[in-house]
């Protein structure tokens, strides 16, 4: 049997006396593109960030295809971009892309480099000028150049979408299709939840640190009775 790619059993994280999580169950399976939305403060950074072992759980366990996620080999597999992506202003776009690629035992192949500037819409020239002179948009498009070019088996993208514009969001969603197809697994965070419903097979709405709903874009609607994402979403958390 395959192992699912993640999962969260009982997970529950305080931060003081505000409890930040509350008990969250998820299971993604290998090969799955999953989408977990909410408000702003609904918990979904945070649980992205037990995940990664930046803090310490109060409750529960994590996963992440079949490992403890504490065990740094566990988190070899999975690529990472947050939601405020912040690259060393000093470096070129191609000193940044080389330095993570080395970080993970990987050469510089300009080509694939090349194709994947293209496939974001990020002007190949960016490469040769410091970070400092990027937009929000292009920084938006190094990150995700920078994480999609190691090629993981699983990918944790917190709001991938920020700061891109209408064709830059078009161009990523039609690469994150063909990484699903290729059979990795993407759990992404997002506020739109058209994206969502274009993209997830199954997505999850966290609100005040619990799951109110897992399932399918298409089962969420039919639960809440509701003709698009939105009004379900709203539903489900009033």
């Amino acid at each position: 049997m395959t192992l699912p790619a993640l999962r969260f059993q009982q997970v529950s994280k305080r931060y003081g006396a505000a409890s930040v999580l509350r008990g969250v169950d998820l299971e993604l399976g290998a090969g799955e593109c999953f989408g977990l939305v909410g408000v702003n403060g609904a918990g979904k950074t945070s649980l992205i960030k037990c995940l990664l072992d930046f803090c310490a759980l109060d409750g529960g366990s994590i996963d992440i295809f079949g490992q403890p996620h504490h065990q740094p080999a566990a988190r070899g597999p999975l690529g990472f971009l947050p939601e405020r992506f912040t690259p060393p202003y000093y470096l070129t776009g191609a000193d940044f892309i080389r330095y993570l690629l080395t970080l993970q035992g990987l050469s510089y192949d300009a080509q694939a480099v090349s194709a994947m500037l293209s496939a974001l819409d990020l002007d190949p020239g960016a490469l040769k000028r410091t970070v400092r002179s990027y937009s929000k948009g292009m920084t938006q498009k190094l990150g995700l150049a920078a994480c999609l070019l190691a090629r993981k088996p699983l990918y944790v993208l917190d709001e991938p979408m920020s700061g891109l514009d209408p064709k830059a969001r078009a161009l990523l969603k039609d690469e994150l299709r063909r990484l699903h197809q290729s059979g990795s697994t993407v759990f992404l965070t997002s506020h739109a939840l058209a994206d969502v419903d274009e993209l997830c097979d199954r997505m999850a709405i966290l609100h005040d640190g619990a799951i109110r709903f897992s399932g399918t874009p298409a089962e969420c609607r039919a639960q809440y009775g509701a003709d698009t994402l939105e009004q379900a979403f709203l539903t489900c958390i009033a």
